[in-house]
């Protein structure tokens, strides 16, 4: 395997100068998952995997008839083992806003945040609604799209301001990370009751500045993307901060943007990196899949001690790059599941 892009060290300085890199070889599987005929998904901001190898699909679509801004864009999918297609789950949920993502508990629960309304909902294995947290803005009050002043208004116990993903200690125990305006991680035990939440926006230790994805090793740590702060931090299941880790590896100097202008300069060190999703496979040897944002677009396997491992990709439109890996799904070391919001798919990667 070569060192990945020594060469263009020199045009992003020495702080982005990791180490040597290792490209990934892997296939992307081709014509994947198995869409009935004359349906397409929108913006896939959400993929998760069940124990029967079952994958759900949270997609930004069902929004034709609404209107151009506003509109309600969220659908969670099924698909078997095998790709092919099994049911819409919630159809028409009053809970649908905005889809970013899915994540499916030890018991194969299923679980959607949704961004728009501001809630997180629960289904059990058969799609019904069992838990609901949050709630959504009324329309006879004036429902609106939320305000985001700097700092954030305080917090509100139990409620969330764009909750972006969800994770769960061996003990039961929900942490939900929330997210684009609260800028904190909310915590709820096993019975779904309140415990607490930490955080606040800024760049200190234990402080978020967007806190996209959440994941948690068998260890009971707590990887927390801090996306536009451009780091991973851990803490423990108390929210007690124990260290923190960057993606400092620079891009192929040919990649380009899928969507606007490709970064570079000092916009491209503020994106390298930038933790837009997350995901860590099932043990004993544990290790963690990264998405960076829109770009540069890459997937990492990295040490759970912040070492990068190998990358995998480049930015593009084509199978096997990337644009938006908003979620992750890691049914093992070698298959993982990427969920793209611009380029309106899902991927199934198989590593060699």
């Amino acid at each position: 395997m070569k060192p990945y892009w020594l060469a263009f060290l020199a045009l992003v300085g020495p702080a982005l100068a990791q180490q040597n890199v290792p490209a990934i070889a892997f296939t992307s599987v081709p014509n994947y998952p198995n869409l009935p005929a004359g349906m397409n998904f929108g913006e896939v901001a959400g993929v998760a995997v069940n124990s029967k190898g079952h994958v759900f699909v949270f997609s930004r679509s069902n929004s034709a008839t609404g209107p151009a801004f506003g509109a309600a864009a969220a659908q969670l999918f099924e698909f078997d083992e095998k790709g092919n297609y099994v049911r819409e789950i919630g159809k028409g949920l009053y809970a649908w806003s905005e889809a970013h993502s899915v994540r499916i508990d030890k018991a194969d629960n299923i679980w959607a945040i949704d961004k728009g309304s501001n809630m997180v909902v629960k289904f059990n294995p058969e799609g019904r609604v069992v838990w609901v947290f949050g709630r959504r803005q009324e329309a006879a009050d004036g429902a609106g799209p939320l305000g985001h002043p700097d700092p954030p208004l305080p917090a509100i116990d139990g409620l969330f301001r764009q909750p972006t993903d969800i994770a769960w200690d061996s003990q039961g125990n929900i942490y939900i990370t929330d997210g684009y305006v609260n800028s904190r991680v909310a915590k709820f035990d096993k019975n779904g009751d309140w415990a607490k939440s930490w955080g606040s926006k800024g760049t200190d230790p234990g402080q978020f500045n967007l806190p996209h994805s959440i994941a948690i090793d068998t260890q009971d740590n707590i990887y927390v993307g801090d996306r536009s702060n451009r780091r991973i931090q851990v803490f423990d299941t108390e929210g007690n901060f124990k260290r923190m880790f960057t993606i400092d590896v620079p891009p192929d100097p040919a990649s380009r943007a899928v969507n606007g202008a490709t970064p570079a300069g000092e916009s491209l060190k503020r994106v390298i990196g930038q933790p837009n999703s997350m995901c860590i496979t099932p043990g004993p040897n544990q290790v963690l899949f990264v998405g960076e944002s829109t770009f540069p677009a890459r997937i990492f396997k990295v040490s759970l001690d912040g070492k990068v491992l190998g990358v995998i990709g480049r930015s593009g439109r084509n199978l096997g790059q990337f644009s938006g890996a908003h979620a992750l799904a890691c049914l093992s070391e070698h298959e993982i599941y990427a969920a793209e919001t611009s380029n309106w798919r899902v991927q199934k990667l198989l590593l060699h």
